[in-house]
């Protein structure tokens, strides 16, 4: 080893020329400029392409065909509502367009039983509506949260869990109910096993004269979106246009849960829920209702501003969507989320906007 002793401290590097420095620094504030373009670009055409699809009017008739329904909570079944609160309830209905009550009878367990404790004021409901509201019927609001993200939650992939869901359809039509409304989340584009179990629930509920009908999720607004989204969330959350489609053919109702849109503009929002009545339009068969959500509910949090998510501005959207798609639909309708989150001012935007 060669000894340094007394050779001294070497010398520091000579300062970086200051118009190097000077073109690096522009460098990196050329490539961050372009990433966010990248970005926003995209996002600022697609929120453009939404604000145009808001304009124009609907067209003459495209009003209520009697045929809405509205998500009931569960304090209906479970003791806490009153006789009163029950004929407030039919007064106000009385006004509306509403043919389907979805009263939220569960929630399933994890398993796909239902504990008849959790409903032990069904009868009185039932038999309550049926005499203030003859013609309307009642539907038992079923739902389950999936082990599609989280481990915890149902797993349609079991044939036993399948069969549990159907014997539980089994039990609320023998307590009474006129039909099975399901919601079973986060559901992703093409389960399979989702299709199974609609066509066994079908087949129970065209064996007893009942419906069935579903909460459907969002459709792509761009092919292949919920498989982008997806890859980058790890919640898909739309379902492709085909697989809307085949849920469709396996119900008698299907109800687009159009709210939680991330839309920050009621414009944006109203011209979303245009595209998205659509393309539910497109993918329902005639012989299947299809109702549209209104957001009957208002909450500030990622995914759904109160601001932007009116009643006004869905309804507005609803119209347009029908107007430019299938405006005779006889088969059509809209659906309100939910019944002990809704003011005066959702209920009367309703009526005005869309029973008109």
């Amino acid at each position: 080893m060669q000894d340094t002793a007394g050779q001294g401290t070497p010398p520091a590097p000579a300062p970086e020329p200051r118009t190097r420095r000077r073109r690096r620094l522009r460098l990196v504030r050329r490539a961050a400029l372009g990433l966010v373009l990248a970005l926003l670009l995209p996002l600022l055409a697609a929120e453009t392409a939404l604000r145009i699809n808001y304009a124009g009017d609907p067209a003459d008739g495209t009003r209520t065909r009697h045929r809405d329904a509205i998500w009931l909570g569960h304090a209906w079944v479970d003791g806490r509502k009153t006789d009163a609160d029950l004929a407030a309830l039919a007064r106000r209905l009385q006004t509306t367009g509403i043919s389907d009550l979805y009263v939220h009878t569960g929630p399933l367990e994890h398993d796909g039983t239902l504990p008849a404790s959790v409903y032990p004021k069904a009868r009185w409901f039932l038999d309550g509506v049926h005499r203030a509201l003859p013609g309307v019927r009642v539907q038992a609001y079923l739902g389950d949260v999936l082990a599609t993200e989280t481990p915890d939650g149902m797993r349609l992939e079991k044939a036993a869990t399948r069969a549990a869901v159907v014997r539980s359809a089994r039990q609320v039509l023998d307590a009474g109910y006129q039909g099975v409304h399901l919601d079973l989340e986060p559901l992703h584009s093409g389960d399979r096993n989702y299709l199974a179990l609609l066509d066994d629930v079908r087949a129970l509920t065209r064996s007893r004269h009942a419906a069935l009908s579903v909460a459907a999720h969002q459709i792509d607004p761009l092919p292949g979106f919920h498989a982008f989204w997806g890859t980058v969330t790890n919640h898909p959350k739309w379902w492709s246009q085909h697989f809307f489609g085949q849920v469709a053919r396996r119900v008698d109702q299907i109800a687009v849960m159009s709210y939680d849109t991330m839309q920050p503009l009621r414009s944006t929002y109203g011209g979303y829920v245009a595209q998205q009545t659509s393309l539910a339009l497109e993918a329902t068969p005639p012989t299947t209702d299809l109702l549209m959500g209104l957001p009957f509910y208002h909450e500030n949090r990622f995914g759904h501003w109160a601001h932007a998510e009116t009643v006004p501005a869905a309804v507005r959207g609803v119209r347009l969507g029908l107007s430019r798609t299938d405006a005779d639909r006889a088969r059509f309708g809209v659906a309100l989320y939910i019944d002990f989150a809704a003011t005066e001012g959702d209920w009367t935007a309703y009526r005005d906007g869309w029973v008109g």
